[in-house]
């Protein structure tokens, strides 16, 4: 039985380590302040994730017009849980620039 390498394991694992070293030298060069602009860019995605999904709730009932209960019921189910996910990242994102005053000010 031949053994494969390790890195192709590695291979898939590429994207995700080049997305995720933009925080991290964020946070690491700028420090605290880097901190709160990471947490403020988080509250930024969480309110533009919410806005996109009540502007397509209200695109499908302007084109579509009034749907049937169960249409209107999956509709708000898909409202729900985006605008759920964008509440977490806004509450993430002001835990961030918590953290951040709160460093800058104790560590500074």
């Amino acid at each position: 039985m031949r053994r494969q390498s390790e890195t192709l394991l590695l291979v898939p694992l590429l994207p995700i380590f080049l997305l995720g070293m933009f925080p991290m030298l964020l946070i690491g060069l700028l420090g605290f302040f880097g901190l709160i602009i990471f947490g403020i860019l988080l509250v930024c995605v969480g309110l533009t994730l919410a806005l996109e999904a009540h502007g397509e709730f209200n695109e499908e009932i302007i084109v579509h017009g009034f749907a049937r209960g169960s249409e209107r019921a999956t509709q708000l189910s898909h409202l729900h849980a985006a605008t759920r996910s964008a509440v977490l990242l806004d509450l993430a994102g002001i835990a961030l620039i918590a953290a951040g005053i709160l460093g800058f000010f104790w560590a500074g």
